[in-house]
């Protein structure tokens, strides 16, 4: 058996978010390590990955414990306890939140709380409850901020990433700049890296942080593609946006159905962000535009279409090479999964090398790859199951995903559900320990979107009473909360951390 050789040098491909994450994770988790990033300024980003899940925040502060009042001034974020979704047949829609609301079980209650959702409800939790009155975080009883760990963040692209070079930099991450000419291969995978200028610059792991190119693992090695098309039929997005006036900074994203895809809006401080992803298999460019035009009258910039296909690579670890981000894979931003996926990527690599003390064997690059791609497949299962049952309205488009959707793996849960309501009972046999949505992920979307089950349960009036007290406490509490804007000026002045 061959000897695992030990990597001591390590060359990042790409400076946008996927590769400065993986640059400074690896460098904060092996300090010992000479990491370097090779990036070019002729390079665009795609710009939708801007909303984050709950994974960022544990994987910058738990994870790489680096210090949340850096972060805040650095990048500027915005708070984001979940997604709004104008989805489904109830008018106001319903909740997605990052805490426990539809599997939870009150001790007064008989059954969990998705039992009791009904088309009115318009929260479960205190978290939903801050998102339905336009509320960051709530008081304690001393009127003081309680800042949670249930929740993610909004964060303007351009300064994301200026933060994360200068976090880089300061962790002691080279940061070079060189456009790729040509790259060298052998049996290993890849020898060298040939940059315009004539530096051949090599490593012992190449990070793949390209983007949709894929310039190593795709391009050079010929990682065979498998596309999400069957499950995922949007393959394009129009973006653009407006300066914000008087609007109150949402404390999440909105997710609302449009005529061939959806549309989400995303807050920071001073822009709106809005996007309409679409399939042109249903509608044109320029009819798409049209109607993202007429749906959002206060766009001030240029629209433009981002063309892109969700799937990955067979496997992302391949020889001396290992893809991070588009690099590997891409699915359509519905729940802002990009940079959580990115995050994954990052720390199960890290952990690896910790683990093999820089010399990793085959066995543990395998168990690499089976669980990185199960992380791609959860996500696209779980998207799956937003199109087949969203009844909200009724276009080709829409008529399409309720009858041709192939739900991958989430076949077992839908039909579970569909027999037996939202029952608690099937997560652990269900749903790996590491699949990031989970039994409330689904949940949520099955409640929420109203799809039937076969275990209705009929309150009686005692526990009717007790719900709607209950939720009644969860929205005086939220509406004493604070605001996205108090917030900022509370961190802004020391006040917060």
């Amino acid at each position: 058996m061959k000897e695992a050789s030990k990597i001591t040098r390590v060359l990042v491909l790409g400076g946008g978010t996927a590769g400065l994450l993986a640059a400074l994770t690896l460098k904060r988790k092996l300090p010992q390590l000479e990491v370097e990033v090779v990036r070019s300024v002729e390079m665009g980003v795609i710009g939708v990955g801007e909303g984050t899940t709950a994974a960022f925040p544990r994987h910058l502060f738990e994870y790489l414990k680096l210090a949340p009042g850096e972060f805040y001034a650095g990048a500027e974020p915005t708070w984001k306890l979940g997604i709004h979704f104008v989805w489904g047949p109830y008018p106001q829609g319903y909740y997605y939140t990052f805490q426990n609301e539809f599997k939870s079980r009150w001790p007064e209650l008989k059954r969990n709380t998705g039992f009791y959702y009904e088309p009115e409800t318009k929260w479960l939790g205190i978290v939903s409850a801050c998102m339905a009155h336009g509320k960051a975080f709530p008081r304690k009883p001393d009127g003081s901020l309680h800042m949670h760990n249930n929740h993610a963040f909004h964060i303007e692209n351009k300064k994301l990433v200026g933060w994360l070079e200068s976090t880089c930099e300061r962790n002691g991450v080279r940061l070079t700049e060189g456009t790729v000419e040509r790259v060298e291969t052998g049996a290993d995978g890849v020898e060298a890296l040939h940059l315009a200028g004539g530096r051949r610059v090599t490593a012992d792991l190449y990070v793949d942080a390209s983007g949709f190119r894929s310039e190593l693992l795709g391009r050079a090695l010929g990682e065979p593609y498998q596309g999400y098309e069957k499950s995922l039929f949007c393959d394009r997005a129009v973006i653009a946006g407006w300066p914000r006036t008087d609007e109150e900074i949402k404390p999440y994203t909105v997710a609302e159905t449009m005529d061939a895809g959806w549309c989400w809006q995303i807050e920071h401080e001073n822009w709106i962000n809005r996007g309409y992803v679409y399939s042109s298999r249903f509608i044109s460019d320029e009819d798409a535009l049209a109607e993202f035009r007429r749906k959002n009258p206060k766009i001030a910039n240029e629209p433009r279409v981002v063309k892109f296909r969700s799937g990955r690579y067979a496997r992302p670890w391949v020889g001396n090479v290992v893809a991070i981000g588009n690099s590997m894979g891409f699915v359509e931003p519905l729940e802002a999964t990009a940079i959580q996926v990115i995050c994954v990527e990052c720390s199960t690599l890290a952990d690896t090398l910790v683990d093999s003390l820089q010399a990793p064997t085959q066995t543990l690059k395998d168990l690499y790859n089976t669980y990185n791609v199960r992380q791609w497949d959860d996500i696209r299962d779980f998207l799956a199951v937003h199109y087949a049952f969203n009844t909200r309205v009724d276009t080709p488009f829409w008529r399409a995903c309720r009858e041709e959707t192939d739900l991958g793996g989430a076949v077992a849960m839908v039909q579970y559900y569909k027999e037996n309501g939202p029952s608690v009972l099937p997560e652990p046999v269900l749903f790996d320990a590491n699949n990031s949505f989970g039994l409330e992920g689904y949940l949520a979307m099955l409640v929420g979107m109203g799809v039937p089950h076969g275990k209705p349960w009929k309150a009686s009036e005692p526990e009717k009473k007790i719900w709607r007290d209950r939720l009644a406490a969860f929205g005086q509490h939220a509406q004493r909360g604070f605001t996205v804007k108090e917030v900022l000026g509370m961190i802004r002045a020391g006040g917060a951390r």
